[in-house]
């Protein structure tokens, strides 16, 4: 290492690190550091390569760092100079890790983890680092993921990608690393990067049949700055981010981190996505924090039922759906491609067949990528799935939430998230303590489309009355 970082800069960063506490800051800590002079975006970018360096061959948390970082750090220094503080948004400046499947324009490799995609060029930025570039964020690097956001084979093996390995929980190494942007999670929580960008299919973020990409960031806050960065409407994406827009707020969702955020929302508690768990320390903090939810002013709804709990769980259709669109839309991804060895899935599939050792095909399979290849279009079958998923969320979720005029519905870990995956409903999760290995474990709240300003005021007020989250 010393060959590579010379004494004297790991001393001076060290040093800055304690001396601004840069392990834990948020992107406002960190804004108001660059404002006091104390800090530069090189500075802090140069801090999160080290820490890379340092602790990546342990945790393989990120795959490959930008090799423009220090350059998109000095020109947003260059800016910060050039314009009074006020006008610079709140990411300026901060670097960010994004998860490989999402496509950077640059030098970096967007792969989703696996070797087939190595030297593919892609024809653009995906509209969210359109956005993030244009609010003046560092890009840092690639988080890793679980290879091609856990749909390549079924099972456990959570964090493993051929590109990097397999990714390591930083609180407890033999623990589950957890979902797809699994490295966008350790990097975090690491401290190797500020912020990051993960994507949510059912549980990868909560717990990433369209991908949607969501921050993962050390406080609510944080996750708020970035959300208001990169939503709003992509002309190619138009079909999901115009329906989407519509329940942006006027003003942006900053506006709601209200410490008091919990006052009155009313709150449900279904109490059979969880009974399996009663007794265990996750049960034991849940009926804590219900306490301390009332305490902060919500009312709680217990005990209530969820309609169709077990086919939403077990029948819903939804693998059925995502095995027929993950083939299209891939296949559609590959083919628009500038540079790419591989064109289809069915490329893809014979890519690991041919190079089984490296993609650990006796190992881990490819099960799931069969099941899509196998499919033919959107059938009737798929069209039945899609009917049955809008029924059970029209008569269970929805009805449930109408019916007792909640704000949010409330689960430990991130067991309601194929409750709201196959409606496309949002949620949010915080820290909610740590089990008996010292793994940490959250809080999730669901609502229905729209419900944003509700669960960040409700997220936020309960971060601020509890204060959970810490190091590794």
């Amino acid at each position: 290492m010393s060959s590579c970082w010379p004494l004297p800069f790991l001393r001076r960063t060290v040093a800055l690190a304690r001396a601004l506490s840069l392990e834990e800051a948020s992107a406002r800590d960190l804004q108001l550091a660059f404002r006091q002079d104390k800090l530069t975006s090189r500075q802090l970018t140069k801090f999160y390569l080290y820490r890379i360096r340092r602790l990546n061959p342990l945790l393989r948390g990120v795959t490959e760092v930008n090799p423009d970082a220090l350059r998109q750090a000095d020109r947003a220094d260059r800016e910060r100079k050039a314009k009074p503080h006020g006008l610079l948004p709140v990411l300026h400046g901060i670097p960010i890790l994004l998860k490989d499947n999402i496509a950077t324009k640059d030098k970096m490799n967007t792969t989703a983890g696996s070797f087939a995609l190595l030297g593919s060029v892609v024809p653009r930025d995906a509209g969210v680092v359109a956005r993030l570039r244009s609010a003046g964020t560092v890009l840092l690097g690639k988080a890793s993921l679980s290879e091609w956001a856990h749909y390549r084979f079924s099972g456990g093996h959570s964090g493993w990608c051929a590109r990097s390995g397999q990714g390591k929980n930083p609180y407890n190494l033999s623990a589950d690393p957890w979902g797809s942007s699994s490295g966008s999670a350790i990097s975090v929580a690491a401290n190797m990067g500020a912020v990051s960008l993960g994507t949510e299919t059912d549980g990868s973020i909560l717990g990433p049949p369209v991908l949607t990409q969501w921050p993962i960031c050390r406080t609510v806050a944080d996750a708020v700055n970035v959300l208001d960065v990169i939503v709003g409407f992509d002309p190619y994406d138009a079909e999901a981010t115009r329906e989407a827009s519509k329940y942006i707020p006027r003003g942006g969702y900053n506006q709601f981190l209200k410490a008091d955020g919990l006052r009155g929302k009313r709150l449900g508690i279904v109490r059979k996505l969880y009974y399996s768990r009663s007794g265990s320390q996750v049960a034991k903090a849940f009926e804590s924090h219900l306490n301390t939810l009332r305490k902060q002013g919500a009312v709680l709804l217990d005990h209530l039922e969820l309609a169709n709990i077990d086919e939403i769980f077990y029948d819903s259709g939804e693998d059925a759906a995502m095995s027929a669109e993950f083939k299209l839309a891939l296949n559609t991804y590959l083919q628009d491609l500038v540079i790419s060895p591989v064109r289809s899935l069915a490329d893809v599939i014979e890519f690991n067949n041919k190079h089984k050792h490296v993609e650990k095909i006796d190992q881990y399979g490819q099960n799931l990528f069969l099941t899509a290849q196998a499919t033919n279009g959107i059938n009737k079958a798929v069209k039945s799935a899609w009917r049955n998923m809008d029924r059970l969320s029209r008569d269970g979720f929805e009805k449930l939430m109408r019916q007792n005029k909640l704000d949010a519905f409330v689960t430990p870990l991130n067991l309601g998230s194929r409750v709201l995956a196959i409606g496309g409903f949002p949620g949010i999760s915080v820290p909610a303590g740590y089990d008996e290995k010292g793994v940490p474990f959250r809080i999730c709240f669901g609502g229905l489309r729209g419900s944003e300003p509700a669960l960040i005021e409700i997220a936020y007020g309960f971060e601020q009355a509890t204060k959970i989250g810490r190091p590794p």
